[in-house]
């Protein structure tokens, strides 16, 4: 990206149309759609693996599940009717200089797993906060900037899988917090991963994203291409991988003399989704550095066997973005050469896909920082439909679709980050028809903390959407986290982040933006988010970011 930074048990396919019609008549919807791949089968498997846990209401990985649904229907305890009762439990406090959160907590059984500013990845009990064991990412590798997570975990096999800001990836016992093994996958500089690994078949896949365009006129930009790899998941030995960009080759100089290296970029910042039927992987990339050679913008399907593409789609033209494009003084044009042509647009696919099926068809839906929602047929990536959400910035999509949407089995709710406002979309998954949207509440930002902060808040949604029966979940960079009645697109619930806590861990804390780079995760009647995130940086000298548990 430009400036930013980042299974069920065996279920029948009768019992899974069952659970979809109950959820229908929740919702007063009829059923139109399907969130499980054709055969849920393999994806059942996973979470009988899960080290052990059979709990189906878990929340494991990042998007919750192999299709990328960031649902989770088997949530009972918290329904429309009470959610106006949840009340904070417990708060995770970070040291005040940390800096900001971007782990999204993984829940599977009693424990909730999550990373944080301060280089540590903790498991704590996820009723109270008591903690478990925590793990020290500076052990890993040489000490200095970036040892840092970056993504959100996934616990399967008895193990945590999870990336940081160097480029090295993890893999610790679930029980102990032990390291199991670690490798850098990318030694490129300013390579991290803000990809959230997903977990099928003794493999682990994640991707690999970049910040080398914001490094400035004295950095020979760029040579980072993106990728995804997939790893044994007991060895962490490299199966596969899958280059979005050819090797860059040095093309001439900089204006300042410093060599100029094309193509680059195109990395893969969020989480894939997998089909296990057709034994093919979906992820988006993001824009090219320099050039404008490879998948950048695309959407991929790759065979999960060999890492071959079955298909891309390219959604921009030509997208070559680095810091420079957005300055805009006559020097920085300098070193956006393609500002004037009007293709240095910063828009991403940084969302994480959706996979399911509607209207007959298999489907693969994934949002865009130009602000679209594109949906296309998973065998063949011929888009289907696609709908325009919020009009593009200049120069740099923060209007547009940020990290992720969610599928409940009847609906797809897609939010705009600065939109003008931001807001969030309860759209038809077969046709693209909106039923209901609710623009980020007018009084975000002159109610609660954020009120004391004209200058710098934004009613805009940062965060991923979650899902749970009759409900949908988004925080704002207004500080506020909310429940919306997924009937109707009503707020039925919100709390003020940005308001002083005491850590469980002894320390004090205060939220701000409520988080992105993921969302709130709800499992076993309690919701998880991270607040504090970057972009509204709310002055907050004496208290550190948090992690905010609620229950009823």
């Amino acid at each position: 990206m430009g400036s930013r930074s980042t299974r069920r048990g065996r279920v029948l396919r009768s019992t899974a149309v069952v659970a979809a019609s109950c959820l229908a008549l929740l919702l007063n919807t009829p059923v139109v759609a399907s969130a499980a791949p054709p055969d849920d089968t393999a994806q059942a498997t996973e979470t009988t693996a899960l080290g052990g846990s059979s709990f189906p209401g878990d929340w494991p990985s990042w998007q919750k599940d192999l299709s990328g649904s960031r649902s989770n229907p088997f949530e009972r305890r918290l329904t429309p009717a009470n959610v106006g009762k949840l009340k904070l439990k417990w708060a995770f406090a970070y040291p005040k200089n940390a800096g900001t959160p971007h782990s999204q907590p993984a829940v599977v059984g009693d424990t909730i797993y999550f990373g944080a500013p301060d280089g540590h990845f903790y498991a704590r009990d996820a009723r109270t906060g008591a903690a478990k064991w925590d793990f020290d990412l500076g052990t890993v590798g040489p000490a200095g900037y970036g040892a840092v997570v970056q993504d959100g975990a996934a616990v399967s096999g008895g193990k945590v899988y999870f990336g940081d800001g160097r480029g090295y990836f993890y893999a610790l016992d679930q029980r102990t917090g032990k390291l199991a093994w670690a490798r850098q996958i990318d030694t490129e500089v300013a390579a991290g991963v803000t990809s959230s690994p997903i977990v099928y078949g003794g493999r682990v896949y994640v991707g690999v994203s970049s910040g080398q365009n914001i490094l400035g006129k004295t950095f020979p930009c760029c040579t980072f291409r993106g990728h995804i790899d997939a790893l044994n998941a007991e060895t962490g030995e490299q199966v596969w991988r899958y280059y979005t960009v050819p090797e860059p080759k040095q093309n001439g100089t900089w204006p300042n003399g410093v060599p100029r290296y094309e193509p680059s970029g195109a990395g893969v910042w969020s989480t894939p989704a997998i089909d296990p039927v057709t034994r093919t992987l979906y992820v988006g990339t993001g824009q090219n550095y320099t050039g404008s050679a490879g998948n950048y913008d695309s959407v991929l399907a790759l065979d999960i066997t060999t890492g071959k593409a079955r298909w891309t789609r390219k959604m921009t033209d030509v997208d070559t973005w680095r810091i420079e494009c957005s300055a805009r003084t006559p020097e920085d044009r300098q070193y956006c050469p393609n500002l004037d042509e009007g293709t240095a647009l910063d828009f991403d696919l940084g969302a994480a896909p959706n996979l399911f099926r509607a209207g007959g068809r298999h489907l693969v839906g994934i949002g865009q920082k130009a602000g679209v929602y594109h949906v296309l047929d998973a065998r063949t990536g011929k888009i289907v439909w696609q709908r325009q959400l919020s009009e593009p910035m200049p120069s740099g999509g923060l209007s547009g679709i940020q990290w992720g949407t969610s599928f409940d089995g009847q609906r797809l709710y897609v939010s705009t980050y600065m939109g003008r406002p931001g807001t969030l979309f309860a759209i038809n998954p077969a046709d693209g028809h909106i039923i209901w949207k609710t623009p980020n509440p007018a009084d975000g930002c002159t109610t609660g903390g954020a009120a004391q902060y004209p200058a710098v808040c934004q009613l805009g949604h940062g965060p991923a959407v979650t899902t749970t029966p009759g409900l949908v979940w988004l925080g704002s960079m207004d500080g506020k986290m909310r429940a919306y009645s997924a009937r109707t697109g009503e707020v039925l619930w919100t709390h003020d982040t940005i308001t002083e806590v005491q850590g469980v861990n002894g320390l004090p804390g205060r939220g701000g933006a409520v988080s992105g780079a993921g969302g709130a995760v709800v499992s076993h009647g309690m919701v998880y988010i991270h607040s504090g995130y970057m972009f509204t940086p709310y002055p907050n000298p004496d208290h550190g970011s948090v992690l905010l548990a609620f229950g009823l």
